[in-house]
């Protein structure tokens, strides 16, 4: 498999990161060549940074750790040629990030409490949505974009109320309080506006409720409401949008009817922000919402799916900043779930080739097995290789009585030995993530920085782009 991105990629991301690289690797002056190449590059990178962005996206991969990025190189490789080929994550690359939340909740993180860190600036507990440890809420850069002018959305693929999107959206103390923070949604204004233009992902559950039921509520407010894929190519762009497209979260991408929905949903959500914004721009956070799902459940081939959605999305938005140079795009995780090693066991291997040609995610295989007579064969069929008798006999021991986990955990093993992928946790882990960024002032990002930092650093931006 061959990557056909890297022409965008060497005119937007490759030159943003080499003005970074000559800064810092340059030879010393004694030669004259090289010291003028040295110089113009620092003026080039003095004028980006001076450059602020009229448009902003943020992305988050949620528990994207770094063995997913390099999983996905290697999942993506051609095996017939020598050179492992790079992906687009490869090309955008500038730095790192430290995820650690509040010292009252140690050092590894979770969704809330790094998301509360990279849209508001500061530290908080475990839990904590869109407020400090002492429960105040707190402006978000989403808030201010709106505050300054400019449009704001949201497209994710968990329900919309979920700790990332929510983080971004309002304040609560609890992450699992979903119908507040579905109400809050709705009830909490900026100068009377509500707080995002466009909102995309699942939550009919959280949204449509027997004690209120927000979607007419929205609805009533000039909302056009949507839910199903097909109704994003007739969106008014000149209305606000609410789109609702699933109930507890967008299907896994191996079960989706569109196994790159978030690609999808930023097909249409970019171009509805850009829409008569020539003034003022926009603000938007898209996440990978199931990438951390997968890695909770220690489940290769559809962190995999997850991953290749995300790919699809970025390559996306490198194609989109070099039409639109005025727009950044950050990309970051929130923290890295699992644990994940692209090799296990003291076996010096790792092969992915088993997990490309899966039909359904493990879920859904595990559900389905349990009406089947020949349980080894769908196996088979759904995993895209055939199983060995071993293999086969493990199945032996599955029946409808079994816990669902207990049956998933079966079918992993045998993806986890074929493929020889490890996990230490089916929770969260402290390590550094990646952070990646193209376009206008991208090398701001470059280093190692704290996730309270990508919050200063994007309301800077914001402050001087739009601020009257």
């Amino acid at each position: 498999m061959t990557t056909p991105y890297l022409t965008a990629l060497s005119r937007i991301a490759i030159a943003t990161v080499s003005i970074l690289s000559v800064a810092s690797c340059a030879p010393v002056a004694d030669d004259v060549n090289a010291a003028t190449k040295q110089k113009d590059a620092a003026n080039v990178s003095a004028q980006q940074s001076a450059a602020a962005p009229k448009n902003i996206i943020m992305v988050i991969a949620d528990g994207m750790g770094p063995a997913y990025v390099s999983a996905y190189r290697y999942f993506m490789d051609n095996p017939d040629t020598e050179a492992v080929e790079t992906t687009v994550f490869d090309g955008i690359l500038v730095g790192t990030v430290r995820t650690y939340p509040h010292q009252q909740s140690g050092v590894v993180t979770d969704s809330a409490a790094s998301a509360t860190a990279m849209s508001t600036g500061v530290k908080s507990y475990n839990g904590a949505v869109g407020m400090g440890v002492d429960k105040q809420p707190l402006e978000t850069v989403l808030h201010r974009a709106h505050k300054l002018g400019l449009k704001t959305g949201l497209a994710v693929t968990s329900h919309i109320v979920h700790a990332t999107p929510a983080s971004y959206m309002v304040a609560n103390e609890a992450r699992g309080n979903y119908a507040q923070i579905a109400d809050s949604f709705y009830d909490d204004r900026i100068n009377g506006e509500h707080l995002a233009d466009i909102m995309l992902g699942a939550g009919w559950g959280h949204f449509i409720r027997e004690d209120r039921n927000l979607v007419e509520l929205f609805q009533a407010d000039g909302y056009q409401y949507i839910d199903s894929y097909d109704q994003l190519s007739s969106i008014d762009p000149s209305v606000p949008v609410l789109g609702l497209f699933g109930d507890g979260s967008l299907p896994w991408a191996l079960d989706d009817i569109d196994p790159t929905r978030l690609h999808t949903l930023t097909k249409a959500i970019v171009p509805y922000l850009a829409a008569d914004t020539q003034d003022s721009g926009y603000f938007l956070l898209l996440e990978a919402s199931q990438v951390d799902w997968a890695g909770h459940g220690n489940d290769i081939a559809s962190a995999m799916a997850e991953m290749h959605d995300l790919a699809k999305t970025m390559e996306y938005l490198v194609d989109y900043v070099e039409a639109h140079p005025d727009t950044l795009v950050i990309l970051t995780a929130d923290h890295s779930t699992g644990g994940l090693t692209i090799g296990a066991v003291s076996d010096y291997r790792w092969d992915a080739s088993y997990i490309q040609n899966f039909k359904k995610s493990v879920p859904t295989i595990a559900a389905n097995m349990l009406t089947e007579t020949d349980k080894g064969q769908y196996v088979s069929d759904m995993f895209g290789f055939a199983l060995n008798q071993q293999e086969i006999d493990s199945l032996d021991v599955i029946n409808a009585d079994m816990n669902p986990r207990a049956v998933q955990a079966i079918l992993k093993d045998i993806i986890n030995t074929r493929t020889n992928t490890g996990w230490t946790t089916s929770g969260h882990t402290a390590v550094d993530v990646d952070m990646f960024a193209f376009g206008p002032s991208a090398q701001v990002f470059a280093g190692n920085q704290n996730n309270t930092d990508v919050a200063e650093k994007i309301f800077t931006l914001l402050d001087q782009a739009h601020k009257k």
